[in-house]
């Protein structure tokens, strides 16, 4: 059996799925793409061949294994995208739920039975239907719980709107405990430079006391504000425009001390030694085109 256990970003990583992009499908029509930096590149000829994605996520495996990390991985489904393991569930910790995403993605979950064979059924959740929530917007972070979301009444219209209202009212009922804080991020279905897709690709904490931000991602200045507030000016690397679309905030913590970040990231990852992390450097610009990176890639069940 597996004992669930997430409360944070970046306590010591014990038990993680880390997606696979075996068997991953022939390039998308631009009917099929969920986010506009998938447009982007289909348009322009340069969507990522499935070899060269391949070997990025076994540099990331190979990350995990030089740290002990026991790592699952989906069973391969044919032609199917199961690189964004985030996509489809998450932990708060000892529950892991069930995210209600796009329908044709529900086969994406039932390709982790291995795992889920080995949890109690009881700590496996399954939101009601009206709440739209995705892994990649909810960040446990001690005694809050960080949530990406978007609720203007034209929600509907952005297919790169994952999580909803009704979604931060169902987690702030089921941890009454933490301190639920919502944020509303920037959303175009067109452009990637001015989307927001989920709460990680413009804030993620690191350490114990730090954080990559990205200003423009929030809708509101208050609840940016919030988030300098709380980890102090001083703690926070900021972000620009461009670094946003390259995805520098979609780092993954494997403990307070080590971060795994994207080898072109050379400002972050100069700040992060300058702050004392390890930083361990890997080819992900391939799957970086699929407007999603490490954290995005992987499903943390157990933390220390």
């Amino acid at each position: 059996m597996i004992r669930l256990n997430i409360v944070d970003e970046t306590s010591p990583l014990r038990s993680v799925i880390l997606g696979t992009a075996q068997s991953s499908g022939p390039i998308p029509s631009l009917e099929e793409a969920y986010d506009p930096k998938s447009m982007e590149h289909i348009l322009a000829g340069t969507y990522p061949k499935e070899e060269d994605m391949i070997k990025e996520m076994d540099a990331f495996a190979q990350v995990f294994h030089k740290y002990g990390v026991q790592v699952f991985r989906p069973e391969v489904l044919t032609d199917c995208n199961q690189i964004f393991a985030r996509d489809i569930a998450f932990v708060i910790e000892d529950k892991l739920f069930h995210s209600n995403i796009l329908p044709d993605r529900e086969r994406e979950f039932e390709a982790i039975h291995e795992v889920l064979e080995m949890i109690d059924p009881n700590n496996v959740i399954r939101p009601p239907q009206e709440v739209h929530i995705e892994g990649g917007d909810v960040m446990p972070w001690n005694d809050h719980i960080f949530i990406g979301t978007y609720t203007a009444p034209d929600y509907k219209n952005y297919i790169t709107a994952r999580t909803n209202r009704e979604a931060v009212e169902f987690i702030r009922d089921m941890f009454p405990h933490k301190t639920v804080k919502s944020f509303e991020l920037r959303k175009s279905n067109t452009n990637p430079r001015e989307n927001a897709l989920h709460l990680d690709c413009c804030f993620q904490p690191v350490g114990k006391d730090k954080a990559i931000l990205y200003k423009n991602g929030f809708l509101v200045a208050e609840e940016y504000e919030y988030l300098v507030d709380y980890f102090g000016p001083d703690n926070i690397f900021e972000i620009d425009k461009e670094e946003m679309y390259q995805m520098f905030s979609n780092v993954f913590s494997i403990s307070p001390e080590v971060v795994v970040s994207e080898r072109n990231f050379t400002r972050l990852n100069h700040w992060l030694r300058d702050q004392g992390f390890t930083v361990e450097e890997i080819p992900y610009a391939e799957i970086a085109k699929q407007e999603g990176l490490l954290r995005c890639s992987t499903m943390p069940l157990i933390r220390e």
